[in-house]
């Protein structure tokens, strides 16, 4: 099963502007637009040790750094499944780099297992200090433990989000992976808080919830989390955590607060997992989720485990998604992604699990309370399978591809145009390798991503970016 997710990026203040205009209009049409973007993709070796990892537009360069197996400054190895990522400012115009690792399974923790939130499980996230060329200064495990940390959010207050992609655990039974839950000694599926400037303290937000989490994004003006949810084999929901208090205030991310789900106003169980018309537009009202913890009795299957929290919103009439991932605020609009969101075109291939479409990005609007489709793939080669997702300075998207085929880097602009900024060289006997966690550095001069792949890696590339719409 071929399962990479989503990151969330920059930290962005509060402000009112509407989603993408003309963006569902390209969808409709179809096609990779000529818009000013930067010119032919070509292989560029790697400055690290001169291989041939992406293909870029002239000018671009990069460096790969902190591969799966390498070590961290404290001597202890760099696990591997590179996910979601966040980049904060730091000294004398470096990067902190906060990296999650999609570990699954009771392989055991990495890093300080006294540490760990449970010393069964290989997940976590790294803090890395780095050049804006792609150079370590320093790194080192910042959570362990957990599991699945698939994406996250960057918070205004100096902190990373983590996601778990996973109800795992003792109570639960064993998941598609065919793991041993047994071996297990806490339940998973939550939400971490990670600091910059120490180790996070391995408290789970359990108020929540307890789902396969994908994404993060904060809200300033009002201090809401929202939450996507990649569930793969059955409906997904959008939602949001309202905590006690406001996180900025606060200085950290409280539990106890309450957790709802996205509905759409006057429709109970609205499915916009299919084809959507261009430029649909929903008014939307939120229903509480009840139970967000819920604590197993008897072992159920993960299947029934897994679905627990969503099917509490469905009840309560929330809106039907396929596999939500990445996510990230901007400028008063919350851009998320549905991986197998839309219809399936002629001539595609329906992918597996819950959805069969190539791709939908929406776009809600926190201030008038209204959810926009802003970009639905009108097929494959043209948008295949998004992941996770960042904006640049410019306001424009970039999309991380999981796709069957060749994995782009691709751009999707205000006003509708979407096009190929960089394409990941194929790894022999590792066909599941994929783009993850894009990010821009402080200044916007370097974009930071990850390859998930068996022997993954965080890649640095830059450029002029200012010949195109990044």
């Amino acid at each position: 099963m071929d399962r990479r997710r989503f990151i969330t990026s920059v930290i962005a203040t509060a402000g009112i502007a509407g989603p993408f205009a003309g963006v569902a209009c390209a969808g409709a049409q179809g096609g990779v637009k000529p818009v000013r973007a930067y010119g032919p993709l070509r292989s560029a070796r790697d400055l690290r040790d001169g291989k041939v990892r992406l293909h870029l537009p002239d000018g671009f360069r990069y460096r790969s750094f902190s591969p799966a197996g390498a070590t961290f400054s404290d001597g202890s190895a760099v696990p591997g499944r590179h996910d979601g990522m966040a980049a904060f400012a730091g000294p004398r115009g470096s990067a902190v780099l906060v990296r999650n690792h999609e570990v699954n399974g009771p392989v055991g923790a990495f890093g300080d297992k006294g540490r760990a939130y449970d010393p069964m499980a290989g997940g976590g996230t790294s803090t890395l200090q780095v050049t804006r060329y792609g150079e370590v200064i320093r790194s080192g495990p910042s959570l362990s433990g957990t599991m699945m940390n698939c994406s996250g959010g960057p918070m205004s207050w100096g902190a990373w989000v983590t996601c778990e992609e996973t109800v795992n655990g003792p109570d639960v039974g064993d998941d598609f992976s065919g793991g041993d839950n047994s071996k297990l000694t806490r339940p998973h599926g939550y939400i971490f808080e990670v600091p910059l400037r120490h180790p996070a303290d391995a408290r789970p937000i359990r108020s929540a919830g307890r789902f396969p989490h994908e994404s993060a994004a904060f809200d300033p003006s009002t201090g809401a989390i929202y939450l996507t949810e990649d569930n793969f084999g059955f409906p997904s929901g959008f939602y949001r955590y309202l905590p006690p208090r406001h996180p900025a205030v606060a200085g950290r991310l409280l539990d106890g607060g309450r957790l709802q789900m996205l509905a759409v106003k006057g429709a109970r169980h609205k499915d916009l997992s299919t084809g959507q018309e261009p430029g649909v537009s929903y008014a939307v009202t939120w229903v509480d989720i009840d139970d967000p913890d819920p604590r197993f009795t008897g072992t159920p299957s993960n299947d029934e485990a897994v679905q627990a929290v969503g099917r509490q919103g469905r009840e309560a009439g929330a809106a039907i998604f396929s596999r939500l991932e990445g996510a990230v605020y901007h400028q008063g609009t919350v851009y998320f992604v549905s991986t197998q969101g839309g219809a399936t075109a002629s001539g595609d291939t329906p992918p597996d699990g819950f959805g069969k479409g190539r791709g939908q990005v929406w776009a809600y609007e926190t201030w008038s309370h209204r959810l926009k489709l802003a970009y639905e793939s009108p097929r494959s080669e043209v948008l295949d399978l998004p992941d996770n997702v960042t904006v640049s300075r410019r306001g424009t998207l970039v999309l991380c591809e999981d796709g069957d085929g060749a994995n782009f880097l691709r751009g999707l602009t205000r006003s509708g145009e979407i096009f190929d900024f960089c394409r990941l060289e194929p790894i022999p006997g590792d066909a599941g390798a994929e783009f993850a966690g894009s990010t821009f550095g402080p200044g916007g001069h370097t974009l930071y991503v990850n390859v998930q792949a068996e022997h993954g890696m965080s890649i640095a590339i830059w450029g002029p970016w200012e010949k195109g719409l990044f």
